[in-house]
C-alpha cells in the first residue's frame, strides 16, 4: 500500500502518490472505472482533476455518481475573473456529481498578466473565497508550471493564505540555479506555514515531460 502524509493543515492524510486524472482526458468510461478501482485498491486516496482536462471531470463524475466519493477530491480553474471562475466551479460540481470539492486550485498561475488579474478586484481569488464561504469548496490552492512558477508562488503566498501549492520538481529543473533557489524558498515557507506541497513532472528528460503528482515531506 502507498504510504500517506498529512496534506498540510487540511487534516487529510493523503497518499504520497496522488492520482492525476488528466489521464481521463477522453478515456472510455469502462477504463476510467477500472482505473479508479485499481488506484483506490492500492491506497491512493487523493484524486486531482481540472475543468480544462478534456472530459476528465465528466468521466470521473460518472464513477463518483455510481460509487460515491471516498477520497480527497481536488480540481482546478484556469479562469482569472470572479464571475467566470465561480460559474466554472459550479459547473465542475455538476460534472463531478458532488456538492463540494475538497480543494479548488488556481490553475497555471505563472504569467504576469494572469497573476495581476487574479488578485485584482473582480479576480478569481474572490470567486474561490466565495465558493469556500458557501461550502462549495473546503480548501484553496495554486498551481504552476515552468521556471518562473516558484517565484510566482512566493508572490501569491504574500497576497493570500493558500492551503496548498503545486509545481515541478525534478533533476533537470533543479540544475537551474534560479529555479532551485526559489523552489527551496517557497518549500521552506510552506513548511513554516504548514501548507501542502505537491510536485509534478518528477521523472523527466526535459522540464516539460511527465504528469505525475506527488506530495513532498
Amino acid at each position: 500500500m502507498i504510504p500517506t502524509l498529512p496534506f498540510g493543515r487540511t487534516g487529510h492524510e493523503s497518499s504520497r502518490t496522488i492520482f492525476g486524472a488528466a489521464a481521463f482526458w477522453d478515456t472510455p468510461q469502462k477504463d476510467v472505472d477500472t482505473t479508479m478501482d485499481l488506484v483506490l485498491e492500492n491506497g491512493v486516496n487523493h484524486v486531482d482533476t481540472a475543468f480544462s482536462y478534456g472530459r476528465s471531470q465528466e468521466l470521473l463524475g460518472s464513477w463518483i455518481r455510481r460509487n460515491g466519493k471516498n477520497f480527497f477530491l481536488a480540481t482546478k480553474t484556469e479562469q482569472r475573473t470572479k464571475q467566470a471562475a465561480y460559474s466554472e466551479i459550479r459547473r465542475s460540481l455538476d460534472l463531478l456529481h458532488v456538492d463540494q470539492v475538497d480543494l479548488i486550485q488556481l490553475h497555471g498561475l505563472h504569467e504576469e498578466d494572469d497573476w495581476q488579474t487574479a488578485f485584482s478586484p473582480g479576480g478569481v481569488i474572490e470567486a474561490v473565497i466565495q465558493a469556500r464561504d458557501e461550502g462549495l469548496v473546503r480548501f484553496i490552492g495554486v498551481t504552476g508550471h515552468g521556471v518562473p512558477v516558484p517565484k510566482f508562488h512566493l508572490r501569491s503566498l504574500e497576497q493570500f493564505d493558500f492551503d496548498s501549492i503545486l509545481l515541478p520538481y525534478n533533476h533537470v529543473m533543479m540544475q537551474n540555479p534560479h529555479y532551485a533557489k526559489n523552489f527551496n524558498k517557497v518549500v521552506a515557507l510552506c513548511k513554516e506555514r504548514n501548507l501542502a506541497v505537491q510536485t509534478i513532472k518528477g521523472v523527466t528528460r526535459s522540464p516539460w515531460n511527465d504528469m505525475g503528482v506527488f506530495q513532498m515531506s
